[in-house]
């Protein structure tokens, strides 16, 4: 669980980073539970689009991936979700949060 302070620090890396998948109308399935999944191993913090034809709307969407992939969720801002998920691989880890 990350603190108020901690998830701070995510939202202000999250500005600068383009958003790596797209859920449309599909929903959310196995293949991109596995490809967001990779996605959070190897870069920890990453930025979704939800497409309007999206089912479930954004704040689902990240209720849904973070009890499916054990991430934690940074922010949603409009049709955007910001989720983070530290790398199991020490190499793979890039960022280090603030203390608590």
């Amino acid at each position: 669980m990350i603190t108020t302070k901690q998830r701070a620090y995510l939202r202000g890396l999250a500005n600068d980073i383009q958003p790596t998948t797209q859920l449309g109308k599909l929903g959310i399935g196995e293949t991109v539970l596995d490809t967001v999944s990779k996605a959070l191993e190897a870069h920890e913090l990453i930025k979704l689009t939800v497409l309007e034809t999206s089912p479930l709307s954004p704040k689902e969407v990240m209720v849904e991936l973070c009890e499916n992939l054990g991430c934690e969720a940074v922010q949603v801002i409009g049709r955007k979700v910001v989720i983070y998920r530290q790398s199991s691989k020490v190499e793979n880890r890039k960022i280090v949060l603030p203390k608590k």
